[in-house]
């Protein structure tokens, strides 16, 4: 008696590519290669390598990657977001170039995330609070494999999931869809990097700081 077959397993589908024309992208997404100058990072690196660097905490949970907070930090304990240093005169160049590539007004890239990812530090899946809108986010020194997924997820977790490399000063924009109806992970770094996250407050934000 022969023994019934068994119909072949469907093939994983890999990530997709953010370059692959046939991938349907996310709204709101946006990414620039090239987007600071080998000397305009080189500068940003030697102001960095003095920032006092703390280790980043989610409530129970410390991270292996290191920040510094401008404009203000948010406090996962109480869910709150709390007073910070002003955005430091050697970001206000690179704050007025974000805030033309997105068409806003500088002042209102009021928050900045510098951040620095040893070799081998991951960051989970997450999106930012809703405390902020818009977010840019420029990479420097070494890159990074960024992946995406719906949120919340399909049926599959991996329908839909596909990555994005950001290379060396590079920059990339979540807004709209891909800002609040993904969510998106940093693969373990393989070298040094670091990120300079600018972002505009939402709504909400504004309205618990007890601004118009």
């Amino acid at each position: 008696m022969n023994r019934p077959t068994r119909a072949p397993r469907a093939p994983t589908r890999p990530p997709l590519d953010l370059f692959d024309e046939a991938a349907p992208l996310p709204d709101g997404l946006v990414y620039q290669q090239d987007f600071l100058s080998i000397a305009d990072e080189a500068t940003l690196l030697r102001d960095i390598a003095a920032l006092p660097f703390a280790a980043a905490r989610y409530k129970d949970y410390t991270a292996r990657r290191r920040v510094v907070s401008y404009g203000s930090r948010y406090d996962f304990g109480d869910n709150e977001l709390l007073d910070a240093p002003p955005v430091p005169a050697f970001l206000l160049p690179l704050r007025e170039r974000v805030a033309a590539w997105i068409d806003v007004a500088p002042g209102e890239l009021a928050d900045a995330l510098v951040a620095e990812y040893p070799p081998g530090t991951p960051l989970g899946w997450h999106r930012d609070v809703p405390d902020f809108e818009r977010v840019v986010g420029v990479s420097l020194a070494g890159s990074c494999r960024m992946r995406f997924r719906p949120w919340p997820l399909r049926a599959s977790r991996r329908d839909g999931v596909f990555a994005l490399t950001l290379e060396p000063r590079s920059a990339y924009v979540l807004q709209r869809e891909i800002r609040w109806q993904w969510q998106h992970t940093v693969a373990p770094t393989r070298e040094l990097r670091y990120s300079i996250t600018f972002r505009t407050r939402s709504a909400r934000g504004r309205a618990k700081r007890g601004e118009s």
